[in-house]
């Protein structure tokens, strides 16, 4: 992960490079037009006109340096289309003298091409913030505060885990925001994918969860997005933001998810377990067994805590694990072992895990994911995350 962040850094700050001295490069238009300065290397008349254009393209250009420098927001891509238009305009004024220039103006708008198919309003994560969005819309403003009594109910290694959490006192999980960041493979001997992703559930009626991944294949840029609502689960998979790769959807689809949910409920939200629709009963001082229903869909589990009371692992029957190209589905033993936590946001929460099937010979046992909490927020108002 930290080499494929490396790369990308660094190819961000060569863009940056490379557009900041193709606007600079303007400014020589710019003192020619406004006759500032004798410029040799155009010796096509500009004017005062000219001047102006020459001015505007190198603001823009730069600006779209700027941008793309402090990570730039998602409407990056049409500063960028602006600006090569403006600024190959102003070339074309003084073709012979300027025409180089075209070949940095291309390059800047094949980027903008990528920034909108990428991050634009029909891309993957534009999809992620309006379904995340959505999924906040009918959460309890000012939920309850998790009380003893709360508790009374639940088996007591799960009442256990629940106080451990810091849920006790403070208001009951209706919501939460996460960054991820860890590598994924396909199978044990498939080659290991980086990857970060930002994630967001909802808690009530009817949960709802969000979840996107940028990951890298042989240093190509995959996206992969998530959604659950409505008890119903659809995963889609696109190579450089553009290609279809994967469009998996189904009632297998559906069951898998909802097993996903169970398990982000347990994990990430124990602020939302005392109002989950779970029947729970003791298995023995450190296992519990669940059965989460959630519309026509009914899965079960079995936790398991340590004797600090932090749960540490998640072991399921009903998920089924999807084929490389999404269109079927294999029923397999799924666990996802934790074996850190920390505070974050005010709770006792899991930050490293795995995800791990237990396939039939020769594959076996083995981790297919390995995931890292970077930052979580609970009962959250916007997809930003921002609890206020």
């Amino acid at each position: 992960m930290k080499e494929l962040i490396f790369v990308l850094t660094v190819a961000r700050w060569i863009v940056v490079a490379v557009l900041v001295v193709h606007g600079l490069i303007h400014f020589l238009g710019v003192a020619k037009g406004f006759g500032w300065a004798e410029v040799p290397a155009l010796k096509a008349p500009i004017g005062a006109r000219g001047g102006v254009l020459w001015l505007l393209a190198a603001t823009l250009v730069l600006a779209t340096a700027v941008l793309i420098a402090v990570r730039a927001p998602t409407w990056w891509w049409m500063v960028a289309v602006c600006a090569a238009t403006v600024s190959q305009v102003a070339i074309a004024t003084s073709w012979s003298d300027a025409k180089v220039g075209t070949v940095v103006n291309v390059i800047l708008v094949l980027a903008a091409g990528y920034g909108f198919v990428s991050v634009g309003p029909t891309s993957f994560h534009a999809q992620w913030r309006d379904q995340a969005t959505q999924a906040l819309a009918d959460v309890d403003p000012a939920p309850a505060v998790v009380t003893e009594a709360d508790l009374a109910e639940l088996p007591d290694p799960l009442a256990a885990y629940v106080r451990r959490s810091g849920a006790v006192g403070k208001p009951r999980v209706v919501s939460f925001y996460a960054d991820v960041h860890g590598r994924i493979r396909s199978g044990p001997d498939s080659a290991w994918m980086p990857f970060t992703g930002k994630q967001l559930n909802s808690y009530g009626p009817r949960p709802q969860r969000v979840f996107i991944m940028d990951a890298s294949r042989s240093g190509l840029p995959v996206t992969v997005l998530h959604l659950f609502g409505d008890s119903t689960a659809t995963m889609r998979v696109r190579l450089l933001s553009l290609v279809p790769v994967v469009d998996a959807a189904g009632p297998e689809m559906d069951r898998g998810e909802t097993v996903t949910v169970f398990n982000d409920l347990v994990v990430l939200a124990p602020g939302a377990i005392p109002d989950a629709p779970v029947q729970w009963s003791a298995v023995d001082a450190r296992h519990v067994r669940g059965v989460f229903t959630d519309g026509d869909q009914t899965v079960s589990a079995e936790l398991t805590f340590n004797a600090e009371h932090d749960l540490v692992d998640f072991v399921s029957e009903d998920r089924l694990r999807a084929s490389t190209d999404g269109k079927t589905f294999t029923p397999q033993r799924w666990s996802t072992p934790l074996s850190e936590h920390r505070e974050a946001d005010g709770r006792r929460v899991m930050t490293v895990g795995e995800g791990r099937w237990q396939a039939p010979a020769p594959g076996g046992r083995f981790a297919y994911i390995e995931f890292h909490l970077d930052a979580i927020t609970y009962n959250v108002r916007n997809a930003e995350g921002s609890s206020r």
